[in-house]
């Protein structure tokens, strides 16, 4: 019994460390993905399948934050209930990753009852511990963070202190508050992070983060009563749990922790082995959500993955800056596999990384279509010119093709060393400078010379550059699966996850037969995009920006077109006769003859700009002007309200 027993610990330690567990940032539910949350979430695939390559078991939570004043607050404007709100985004989120070929294993949402009754338990347990307990808030608050900010760690604008974060201004809050004890774990994480030194990557991330904890801990305020969305307090429904609180534990949730019959699951997946977030929330991440399972006597994850922003012309990419990038618009010019190896290839994990389509571009043409995809096409083609399909390995090989197969175990070696410090841009740069290797090696053997006088030496050519690009294949898989997937097909191979891929390709003996047949070229060279894509970055970046008092000058409002006729002489004018309750009956011209007939509009409400200086066209004066949408394929719908309202009500 003793020696089963022995066995069966023996094996689940091994079962334990044979797995890998990575999880992303879960994204804030006020607007479709983004380039910087398909960064951090590629990151992640790629760590994922990187260790399925050498074996491992694995999962990978990703998932949407969905509670907290600032969603609320989006759902009000949008007149819609946040719950209603939060749903309508969530499916852009499944498309767009399922698009790039992002495969996770769970998808939490913090709106999730399972997730929601978890964090509830576990407010219960530390207010039994003591280290929740409830007492009264006054300071300064960042909505769009989500987080307090002291008066120590901000500068004082107008009258409001700044959020170090987002260096918008905060508003002062006093308030009924559950509190952590916080300020009971300051020693204890200064003592982990002494004892983990690769805790936090990168190390001035680090320094960072110590250096704040060394300048004190406060307890954390992690309860709100002037917001309903939210995670209820157990036994206390006046109090919603602070944003951080719920959101943080879905890395917990998402693999069992709170739930019945899952505590097996739980056992198995907990500690995380990396979570991956962007370098502007390393603060919850390292303090807080360390400090909350120290509360909990749960094991602290194995590292943090802090990786730097996507700049647009050396500026933080935003929307209100007019630079974000659209993943969509990427995808329909490039394709997803393109896009995903230029993201880790050009930017340095660590470091904020300037994005650019023409780097994009550049990117594609040179590394991927003509370096690695011409590469195959050159062999597959020449082999087919002399009618050789099955590529059988040489007994004996020769000095050059020996020097390829040592240097392509260095390429292993190295490339994992990279992998594994998840510094993919090296790692890439590494196999391209075997995939050059190759290329020299191809060209410099003449083939197409070799074939029509020694037909052994020419097939040991084919043979050498198919065992490379067989080792290249799997190298970029966790990059490029379906293109890697492509190109082993054209080899006669079936990719497949073996035990462990890289021990395999480790052991080095290159004595597989290949089946090689062509297929169409794995990467186009882009167009003329270059200048259609930066003519839209263009677009975006000359937005004329306003104020909120140029906005206020402008009365919009509802009115409903009692009259509606054709414009004799006029081929675009239709002459409105609209009712606009308080502001009078409004004449108004409109160029919509092509979209409209009289009759289309006659009774309908729409929205319309009443303060317009009036203007005179064709001899008769307009008094306004009606909004219209640029819809797809050459439509013009008319803007108008939810239900119907009372003429002249304004927009606001």
């Amino acid at each position: 019994m003793i020696h089963i027993n022995l066995v069966r610990k023996t094996k689940k330690m091994t079962e334990s460390k044979n797995k890998f567990y990575v999880t992303t940032p879960i994204y804030y539910v006020t607007a479709k993905p983004h380039l910087g949350s398909l960064y951090s979430t590629l990151i992640a695939d790629v760590a994922k399948r990187w260790n399925q390559l050498q074996g491992k078991k694995t999962f990978f939570v990703t998932g949407t934050d969905e509670h907290g004043q600032k969603v609320a607050q989006a759902a009000e404007k949008a007149g819609k209930d946040p719950q209603e709100f939060v749903d309508s985004f969530i499916p852009a989120y499944k498309d767009m990753w399922q698009k790039y070929d992002i495969v996770y294993d769970n998808f939490i949402r913090t709106t999730d009852t399972y997730h929601v009754k978890a964090v509830q338990q576990w407010i219960k347990d530390l207010q039994k511990s003591g280290d929740i307990y409830k007492s009264f808030y006054k300071g300064w608050y960042c909505t769009p963070c989500e987080t307090f900010v002291t008066e120590t760690e901000s500068e004082k604008k107008d009258g409001s202190f700044l959020c170090p974060s987002c260096n918008r201004p905060t508003k002062e809050v006093a308030e009924e508050t559950y509190f952590f004890k916080l300020s009971a774990y300051q020693d204890k994480l200064l003592k982990f992070y002494k004892e983990n030194p690769n805790f936090i990557v990168p190390k001035e991330r680090a320094k960072e983060v110590i250096n704040f904890v060394k300048g004190g801990l406060k307890d954390l305020s992690i309860s709100r009563t002037t917001v309903d969305w939210g995670v209820a307090f157990p036994d206390d429904k006046k109090h919603v749990a602070y944003v951080w609180a719920d959101a943080l534990n879905n890395y917990i949730t998402a693999v069992g922790y709170g739930q019945k019959g899952k505590e097996q699951e739980f056992n198995m997946w907990w500690p995380a082995d990396l979570h991956v977030l962007g370098k502007d929330i390393v603060r919850f991440h390292a303090i807080y959500w360390p400090a909350f399972l120290m509360a909990s006597n749960l094991p602290l994850p194995k590292q943090l993955l802090v990786h730097g922003w996507i700049k647009v012309d050396q500026k933080k990419m935003s929307k209100s800056l007019g630079n974000a990038v659209d993943p969509q618009v990427l995808l329909d010019a490039y394709g997803a596999e393109p896009v995903r190896y230029y993201l880790l290839r050009q930017m340095s994990i660590t470091q904020d990384g300037d994005f650019s389509i023409i780097d994009l571009e550049q990117r594609i043409a040179s590394d991927l279509a003509n370096d690695l995809g011409n590469l195959l096409n050159r062999m597959t083609s020449l082999a087919a010119k002399n009618n050789v399909i099955e590529v059988v390995a040489p007994k004996v090989w020769a000095e050059d093709a020996i020097d390829l197969r040592d240097e392509s175990l260095n390429l292993i070696e190295d490339y994992a060393t990279y992998m594994s410090d998840y510094t993919f841009h090296m790692a890439l740069a590494r196999v391209w400078k075997f995939i050059n290797q190759v290329n020299a090696y191809f060209h410099g053997q003449e083939p197409w010379k070799i074939a029509k006088i020694d037909k052994n030496g020419f097939i040991q050519i084919l043979s050498a550059t198919c065992h490379s690009l067989y080792t290249i294949a799997h190298l970029l898989w966790p990059v490029m699966p379906k293109k890697m997937e492509e190109l082993l097909k054209s080899l006669g191979v079936t990719f497949t996850l073996k035990n462990n891929t890289i021990d395999t390709l480790e052991f080095g003996k290159w004595q597989t037969t290949f089946m090689l047949h062509k297929i169409e070229p794995l990467f186009e060279k882009p167009e003329e995009r270059t200048k259609d894509m930066s003519e839209a970055r263009q677009t975006e970046k000359a937005v004329d920006y306003i104020k909120i008092d140029d906005f206020a000058k402008v009365h919009l409002i509802v009115g409903t077109i009692e009259q509606c006729e054709k414009l004799e002489g006029s081929d675009k004018l239709l002459k409105l006769q609209v009712n606009c309750g308080d502001y009078g009956v409004r004449q108004i011209l409109s160029g919509i003859k092509k979209h409209y007939s009289a009759q289309d509009l006659l009774n309908k409400q729409g929205v319309f700009v009443v303060n317009l200086k009036p203007r005179k066209m064709m001899g008769i004066e307009s008094q306004g002007m009606m909004l219209f949408v640029e819809g797809e394929n050459d439509t013009l719908p008319f803007v108008t309200v939810s239900g119907l309202v009372s003429n002249g009500s304004r927009l606001r």
